[in-house]
Formats: structure tokens, sequence, C-alpha cells
């Protein structure tokens, strides 16, 4: 196998280095702001299993490009609203290279520093589906 010439570590480095990245404590402060958008990439299982952030919309990651862009089949109307976009993922990684490629596009977002698990450390507000129980980790 033929070594990389960068890492996934130093693609996300470069990403952290060019888009806005939000402290927890922060994000949780701007649930109650009607102006935010919290946009959560992690897939549907992880959703399922360790919870999600209140109010939050899921968009898989490999739709994110197709759903901001106005001018594809699959664009979701949301993307087109006056409104700050925080993306998460768990742990910051995801996220940093879906706000970094959005940037390249030209649509305006931050992101969760550190993911949906800061955010559960710093004891914010979590939801299950209602057909799911918690899990403890």
């Amino acid at each position: 196998m033929s070594k990389l010439k960068v890492s996934s570590a130093e693609l996300v480095a470069q990403a952290r280095a060019r888009i806005t990245e939000i402290e927890t404590q922060d994000a949780i402060e701007m649930t109650c702001d009607p102006d935010v958008v919290i946009i959560d990439i992690r897939d549907i299982r992880e959703r399922k299993r360790v919870g999600y952030i209140p109010n939050s919309i899921h968009c898989p990651r490999g739709m994110i490009e197709f759903w901001v862009d106005p001018e594809s089949p699959y664009f979701k109307e949301i993307f087109a609203e006056d409104k700050e976009f925080v993306f998460h993922c768990a742990s910051g990684w995801r996220s940093a290279l879906t706000v970094a490629t959005l940037r390249d596009m030209g649509f305006e977002a931050s992101h969760i520093k550190d993911g949906f698990s800061s955010w559960v450390k710093a004891n914010g507000p979590v939801e299950f589906p209602a057909d799911t129980k918690p899990t403890t980790s």
C-alpha cells in the first residue's frame, strides 16, 4: 500500500485553520437563538444511539453539498434561509471538513469545534427518537 500524500488528520488541521470553530459552551447558548440552525451530519444510527441536539436538522454528510446548492435537484429550502448555520459531528473532524468544503462553495457556516461528544460532556440538552432508549457509554 502506498503512503498517502496527506493524512486525514492533516486534512482536518488544514480545514480548521480556515473555518470558524465554535466552543461547545457557546454553541449550547446559541440554541436559544431562532436565527441559528444546528446541522447534524452524523450517521442516522449515531443520532439514534446517542441522541441529538434538540431542534437540530439531520443532513447526511454525503448529501450536504447537494442540499445547500440551489441548482441541485436535492436542494433543501432550509439552506436558503437567512440564518447562521452551525454544523457538528461526533468529534469535530467530519464537520470541519464539511464546513471547509461549504466555504469553498461560497456557503457560510461554522462548526462545533469538539463535536457532539463535548456537547454531552458539557451537559448540553440531548433528545432521543421516541422509539429509542438512551444508551450509556
